[in-house]
């Protein structure tokens, strides 16, 4: 008796039918779209809102906060640059926090936000927590690698990407 190996893992479509894998297949992307999309929203919104943040100096402030982390970051240099005016540095985070989840959320040039949104998350994880011990303690490692995934596939369902993307298939056909 001879055994196969099935080396597809669901039926193909035939006669235009998709069954349930290829609609979850389909949709994978956007409850991560979602939750980063929102995520960076609020933490540009806390940031634009809180009155102690956006302070050279005090409890709570960006300032104090670089001139914490300086010594133990990964690139000084960086925390070094961002010192030269905290305030500046403050709302250039919460601003492209802002535009990077607005893009996120609506599917808005998802690529070009989503490496923004890596980027973020690449800068603080080398200066706010690289001393985190152990190294997954730190919440922007996994904010990174999450961010990867958008970069690589973009935003190809429920998205103005998808919509302009099809109007311009549309256009082209006429």
């Amino acid at each position: 008796m001879t055994h196969g190996i099935r080396t597809d893992t669901h039926t193909p479509h035939l006669n235009g039918d998709r069954d349930w894998r290829d609609t979850a297949t389909r949709y994978a992307l956007l409850p991560l779209r979602i939750f980063l999309g929102v995520t960076f929203i609020y933490a540009g919104l806390d940031k634009l809102t809180d009155s102690a943040f956006m302070k050279d100096a005090g409890s709570g402030s960006v300032g104090d906060m670089m001139r914490t982390v300086r010594d133990s970051s990964a690139i000084p240099a960086l925390v070094d640059m961002a010192l030269e005016n905290p305030v500046a540095f403050g709302y250039a985070i919460a601003f492209g926090e802002l535009a990077v989840g607005i893009g996120t959320l609506f599917g808005l040039l998802t690529r070009l936000a989503a490496f923004g949104g890596a980027l973020i998350s690449l800068s603080l994880w080398l200066t706010v927590s690289w001393a985190s011990d152990p190294y997954y303690y730190g919440n922007d490692l996994p904010y990174l690698m999450a961010w990867l995934p958008l970069v690589l596939a973009g935003a190809p369902m429920l998205s103005l990407d998808a919509a302009l993307r099809s109007r311009r298939r549309r256009r082209a056909y006429r």
